[in-house]
């Protein structure tokens, strides 16, 4: 007898808005910054607060997320700004 794993998907509002915010990483810094390893470092830092909002979403902490959310968007527009303040003084 064949037995069949059946993969649940678990698509929540918060998987849809990390991923979305992770690809916006993804093109914020192979279009808007100087393509160095310390940037990238720092768009890491982004990157792992979204990871945990997601995971903090998906476990019922709604508002907690939505702030965390907030807070690595906030970040990687900093990084972009002074990416493109540096870029102008050069």
């Amino acid at each position: 007898m064949k037995t069949y794993h059946s993969l649940s998907k678990m698509i929540t509002f918060f998987d849809i808005v990390t991923v979305a915010c992770f690809i916006g990483l993804a093109v914020a810094f192979f279009r808007y910054t100087d393509h160095e390893i310390r940037t990238l470092l720092q768009f890491l830092i982004s990157a792992v607060v979204l990871a945990v909002a997601n995971q903090v979403g998906n476990a019922g902490s709604s508002l907690l997320a939505a702030a965390l959310v907030i807070a690595g968007i906030g970040y990687a527009l900093i990084i972009i700004r002074q990416q493109s303040s540096r870029s102008d003084v050069d």
